[in-house]
């Protein structure tokens, strides 16, 4: 998975796991390969013990990702196909039940199931030239890979009830405007601008990340009150960890602490 004709790169840069989607000529749009090869390395980024923080990206500078591949918008040949074009779209999942962290970097067009993956991801950063928007409608479809779902849980569902009605497409400034995304940089400096992100991110304790984003997710579905007693329970398994030991040790010694993820 890391070679460079390969359809899903995966490269270490220190503590960080890049993943880069790497269909250029094709403006990385997800075909059934990708669908396989996607959740498989991200997966395996999630069980590197270096890896801290995840990035997507999309190779070429044209796209983080233009949708599915509509080359392959055709009749099922056989049963077998047909079934397996029908199987629920999982990649999204696996990326968004990483337990590490994970920032999608956006430059160029990122519509359609290419949107639906960026919202899988914890963070979303773009370029200046980014372009969003969910055009299923216009061909007869529905976003069916999370973008119904997760939109409205980013963007609330007025804004995102716009975008998925009308499959009209937006650019950088009413992304952030919307709280789609976090942050704005120039083109050139999107890579720097994710990876320093991450790289922030990879001095916080592991599992504090970890536990912290389990909190902040699984209580979206959850009253207050059993979201508070999740965050509690969650805080509690964090106060004997060799970490949270290290963290105190740390400040009190005014030092950068050294975390092991124990």
């Amino acid at each position: 998975m890391t070679g460079a004709e390969e359809i899903v790169r995966l490269e270490r840069r220190g503590q960080v796991g890049v993943v880069t989607l790497n269909r250029p000529a094709a403006l990385n749009a997800i075909n059934l390969r990708m669908r396989v090869v996607l959740p498989q390395t991200v997966t395996a980024a999630v069980d590197d013990p270096e890896i801290r923080v995840i990035v997507l990206r999309g190779a070429g500078g044209r796209a983080f990702c233009a949708g599915a591949d509509v080359t392959e918008f055709q009749a099922a040949t056989s049963l077998n196909e047909a079934r397996r074009n029908r199987e629920p779209p999982q990649w999204n999942d696996v990326i968004a039940g990483s337990r590490k962290p994970t920032i999608a970097a956006i430059e160029g067009f990122c519509l359609g199931g290419g949107l639906e993956t960026a919202l899988a991801c914890d963070l979303r950063i773009a370029a200046d030239d980014a372009v969003f928007g969910l055009p299923e409608v216009r061909l007869g479809i529905i976003a069916g890979a999370g973008g119904t779902q997760r939109l409205p849980r980013v963007v609330g569902l007025g804004n995102a009830l716009r975008l998925i009605l009308t499959g009209d497409r937006i650019g950088a400034d009413e992304a952030l405007r919307i709280g789609l995304i976090s942050q704005i940089v120039p083109k050139a400096e999107l890579e720097a601008a994710a990876l320093s992100l991450a790289e922030r991110m990879c001095e916080n304790g592991p599992l504090a990340m970890e536990y912290a984003k389990e909190s902040a997710r699984r209580g979206l579905d959850m009253s207050l009150a059993d979201g508070l007693r999740l965050e509690a329970d969650l805080a509690n398994l964090l106060t004997n960890t060799k970490d949270r030991l290290e963290g105190a040790a740390a400040f009190k010694e005014k030092r950068k602490p050294r975390y092991i993820g124990e």
